[in-house]
């Protein structure tokens, strides 16, 4: 029996990317029995996107109402389906292969129950992220178990809802994502996936375009929140340093700039990686930091505004 699939992308002020989106999910081979779109900030939403693909179902929230892993869980409440497949607004699908590619991913194995896309860079992409890209999401799919976190380490539990498919029952009964999440709410719900004795898979041929040219604050931003993710969910990440795979991503786009004869670039790559870095220290001990230095840090606000949140601060 063909198992059903549903598609989940919550939307903010949606860019160009987002009907690229729309037209590359209306062209897929393999098309979604549903597409269900939260939507925050019912003013920014145009009602002609509608119609770039019929059968869309969209659910306004308010701005403050909006989580990274609540909005999502709140979403896979909604579904029935057997799969489950995540988007962000800005992950154009690449062909009309990606949905069929990642239902593929989840046949592999019995164990699997997890699968996410490769991320291919946009054209105006700077060359150290294009390498970036390379670096993170490379030709060749793979699998990975509980077994090989000895040899991974912190990239056992990678996984990401630029576009990601799970297995919903499986979802349902490992408790979903964290619904109070800043960040990384798909690591940590693959990580309690690899913990519970199953598989998460990497499907190379699933392609999506997606990239960012981030300025050196907006790093710093970034992994300060992906530092606080981490420092919330011990249980995930004690005990595993993230610091060696990031160290080792810098070594290895320097000596690629170096091969491509743009050595200049290196000095540009080590004040981005500094800033990088930074971020993801004062996030590591944002409990120890005034209130007023961490609603500075962070690309999240409201998540900080929030009164659970609120407490967690001096």
């Amino acid at each position: 029996m063909k198992k059903t699939m549903d598609v989940v992308i919550p939307v903010y002020r949606p860019g160009k990317e987002w009907e690229q989106l729309l037209e590359g999910l209306a062209r897929q081979n393999r098309k979604p029995d549903r597409i269900l779109v939260i939507n925050t900030g019912k003013e920014y939403w145009n009602s002609r996107w509608e119609k770039l693909l019929p059968g869309m179902e969209v659910v306004h929230i308010a701005p403050e109402a909006f989580d990274h892993g609540g909005t999502r869980d709140r979403a896979a409440q909604m579904s029935r389906a057997d799969f489950l497949v995540f988007m962000t607004q800005d992950a154009v699908p690449a062909d009309e292969r990606l949905l069929e590619e990642l239902e593929k991913a989840m046949e592999q194995s019995p164990d699997v129950r997890a699968a996410y896309a490769r991320q291919l860079p946009r054209p105006d992409c700077r060359l150290e992220e294009q390498y970036t890209r390379r670096f993170n999401y490379p030709a060749e799919s793979f699998i990975k178990r509980k077994e090989d976190l000895p040899r991974l380490g912190i990239k056992t539990y990678f996984c990401s809802n630029v576009c990601a498919i799970y297995d919903r029952e499986t979802y349902r009964l490992l408790g979903g994502f964290p619904t109070r999440a800043i960040f990384n709410e798909d690591m940590i719900f693959a990580a309690r996936l690899i913990q519970n004795g199953y598989a998460v898979a990497y499907a190379a041929n699933a392609r999506v375009i997606h990239s960012h040219n981030y300025s050196a604050l907006q790093q710093f931003h970034r992994n300060f929140d992906l530092a606080v993710s981490q420092a919330d969910h011990p249980e995930v990440f004690s005990g595993i340093r993230s610091e060696g795979e990031g160290i080792r991503l810098v070594k290895s786009t320097a000596k690629f700039l170096a091969e491509e004869k743009k050595p200049w670039r290196i000095a540009g790559l080590c004040w981005n990686s500094g800033w990088k870095y930074l971020g993801y220290l004062l996030g590591k001990k944002y409990r120890r930091l005034p209130k007023s230095w961490v609603l500075r840090f962070t690309m999240n606000r409201r998540y900080w505004e929030k009164e659970e949140n609120g407490r967690l601060l001096r």
